[in-house]
């Protein structure tokens, strides 16, 4: 058995190398270095602007007669409801880091013994949180009660050994073990504030093995929880659709967790191409004046602009990234802001880049799915059915004629499974046709061929809605698929035989939220899936996780897979290819997946070019041996990163090549982005990330 393997890897190239995570932390150093703070102190001496405004402001502010109110049990539900001692402890941490940064910059031991006292009074009464956001409250004060402590503990402010004993008994008993398993399941902004204290946990207790921890959290954390899941390639963000209070948040904390890890030598700001940078300025472009692309709805609510951008604007202008939305939006909320202006802006750097440039959006399979309008001319002998009209009857009309059926905008509700007939194309006007399989109906699938000899259909321009309900709700993560126990599936065009199905085209619609596959085809001939958008679909329902996918094909030949999305299955892969041959998986988004991004089982003649495979939660590629292993794979240009497993891997593949591929980020750091096994190996629970 023989293999050509042609390795052209092009490996991308962070300070998250196996050397970064070993050095010994700097102290102080969480928000700031001690070279940071002398810079901010020198500046603010010398009442330069922004500094002097910013100190002066953060010094009316602060009150040095505010009264301590610890408690043993911190209290906070969804909302703030109830809340007993939450708001307590939010006022007393950012007290505590406001006073902690008055001493450093006027050595007024006042402000020291007032922060002294709000950590003392914490440390030696709180036992624990409660309620629903109990992981969120100690997410937001961790890093500033730490940030206090860090200052005093290494600028001679009088912390004795014992408070510094006590406090790190508090964060390792009370804070660390209602945090450190994160919780990936919540909207972004959770796992943002939690990796934001962890890290700053870390650093204070010196726990190394918590930061790298926190750090690979950051990379490659799960669901909702790392910055690829948050940030999309696009920019648009996870919550973009929930409201802009959330995503401005989520973002603050990801830049807070970044901005801590920076201090220590660990660049999290330029992985994926600035991808923090990326969303600060969508978000920041949508605040200030025009609406992007999304995929769902953009929030209007909330749209006003927070104190989150100082910092990140400062980090990137320093080093030459220009970001004009958030230098705006930064410039905006100045002049109220305080402490987030003085702890803005590091040390100079040595070299200064004299070259700017922009973070730039991903263009590899975007935008993909229904457009705003249909994007093909109907046919003047088209059936129109309106919503409340049967599809089905114009259906079985056209069948066999070449004619289109098309259903106009607005929600067609499906009594029952939709049975798709030969030769006749359905189409919609674009976003606004909505197909929705009627809960009430018992049934699975949306729609299904009528015959197994199903030819020359197409579908275009549309949505299949597969969710329990159309109506988003305010919070779109709480109707996530992957919280459904209902058996939803959505195109499911089954042949008896290899072949038996031909000429089938999906042409630019949207499949989301099953709970089954969102679009299965088994043995169809000549099969196109152009600039379509798959996303949300794969769920845990009967027969079980990683079984259903985005997209799965299965004994199918002659297939093109182009310009298209694939994304985010809860647990399963954006495309599953079982026992197919001449495939062609070119320029498409396969990312955020739980499984794999491409699994490719028992398959000959695949090409694989051209597309972003990005933070899928095992291997962004995966050739699985069942029996004899897959064969002549090619993958070339692929930009292939932040994947939890790794890059490439294949167990007893012949003639895999691989050319031309960026790589970065994948699994561990240090670790082979590819891995290429002739052993006969079935994976049954491989282990993660990859060595």
């Amino acid at each position: 058995m023989k293999r050509l393997l042609m390795l052209v890897v092009v490996l991308a190239t962070t300070v998250l190398l196996p050397s970064a995570f070993a050095q010994k932390f700097i102290h102080p150093g969480i928000d700031q270095s001690a070279q940071d703070l002398a810079y901010m102190k020198q500046q603010v001496l010398k009442g330069e602007q922004p500094w002097k405004d910013a100190f002066d402001r953060l010094k009316a502010a602060t009150d040095l007669t505010f009264e301590v109110k610890p408690h043993t049990h911190v209290l906070r539900g969804p909302y703030g409801r109830p809340n007993i001692g939450g708001d307590d402890l939010s006022k007393g941490a950012n007290m505590a880091y406001n006073c902690a940064l008055l001493w450093y910059l006027t050595n007024d031991p006042a402000y020291a013994r007032k922060a002294i006292e709000i950590l003392n009074a914490w440390s030696g009464t709180l036992w624990d949180f409660d309620y629903n956001d109990a992981k969120l409250l100690a997410a937001w004060t961790g890093h500033a009660l730490c940030n206090a402590a860090e200052i005093l503990r290494y600028t001679n402010a009088g912390l004795a050994s014992a408070e510094v004993e006590r406090f790190t008994k508090m964060l390792t008993t009370v804070y660390y073990p209602l945090m450190r398993f994160y919780y990936p399941q919540a909207n972004g902004n959770w796992d943002g504030a939690i990796i934001h204290s962890l890290l700053a946990i870390a650093i204070f207790t010196d726990n190394r093995p918590l930061f790298d921890n926190a750090v690979a959290h950051f990379l490659h954390g799960p669901v909702n929880g790392g910055i690829f899941k948050y940030i999309y390639p696009s920019g648009q963000c996870q919550e973009s659709t929930r409201d802009q209070a959330h995503v401005q948040l989520g973002l603050g904390e990801f830049a807070g967790a970044a901005q801590i890890a920076y201090t220590q030598g660990v660049d999290l700001f330029s992985i994926g191409n600035n991808r923090l940078a990326l969303g600060y300025e969508y978000t920041a472009q949508f605040l200030l004046s025009d609406k992007p692309h999304s995929y769902g709805t953009i929030s209007e609510r909330a749209r006003t602009l927070r104190d989150d951008y100082e910092y990140v604007y400062r980090h990137y202008a320093a080093r030459g990234v220009d970001m004009p939305y958030t230098r705006q939006a930064a410039d905006s909320v100045r002049t109220k802001a305080s402490r987030s202006v003085l702890t803005a802006v590091r040390a100079p750097l040595a070299k200064v880049p004299t070259q700017a440039v922009s973070p730039k959006a991903s263009t590899i399979g975007y935008v993909a799915g229904a457009r705003h309008s249909a994007t093909a001319k109907v046919p003047s002998d088209a059936l129109l059915v309106a919503p409340g009209e049967s599809l089905q009857a114009a259906l079985d009309a056209a069948a066999g004629k070449n004619r289109w059926v098309v259903a106009k905008a607005g929600i067609h509700s499906l009594p029952t499974t939709l049975k798709v007939p030969s030769g006749v194309t359905l189409a919609g006007e674009g976003l606004s046709t909505i197909l929705f399989l009627d809960p009430a109906s018992g049934v699975r699938d949306a729609l299904v061929n009528a015959e197994p000899n199903l030819h020359d259909f197409t579908l275009r321009d549309l949505v299949i809605e597969v969710a329990t309900r159309t109506e988003v709700p305010s919070d779109p993560n709480s109707a996530r698929s992957y919280r459904s126990t209902a058996n939803r599936g959505g195109i499911m065009l089954l042949a008896q035989q290899e072949g038996q199905m031909k000429n089938i085209t999906f042409e630019n619609i949207t499949v989301q939220n099953a709970t089954y596959n969102g679009v299965f085809v088994s043995g169809a001939t000549g099969l196109k899936v152009l600039g379509c958008d798959f996303n949300e679909n794969g769920a845990s329902i009967v027969p079980g996780p990683k079984l259903q996918h985005n997209l799965l094909l299965t004994h199918c030949a002659d297939v093109t897979v182009r310009d298209s999305r694939l994304a985010t299955s809860p647990h399963g892969s954006g495309l599953a290819l079982g026992y197919c041959r001449d495939v062609i998986v070119a320029n498409c988004e396969i990312a955020r997946n739980a499984y794999y991004g491409l699994l490719v089982t028992e398959s000959e003649n695949i090409w694989v070019e051209n597309n972003l495979i990005e933070a899928n939660d095992r291997s962004g590629v995966m050739l699985e041996y069942l029996h004899q292993g897959s064969r002549n794979v090619t993958l070339s240009h692929n930009l292939i990163h932040y994947n939890t497993g790794h890059g490439l891997e294949a167990y007893a593949a012949k003639n895999v090549k691989a050319k031309g591929n960026t790589y970065a980020g994948n699994g561990r750091p240090g670790a082979d982005p590819q891995k290429l096994s002739k052993e006969k190996k079935m994976i049954m629970d491989a282990k993660y990330p990859a060595e």
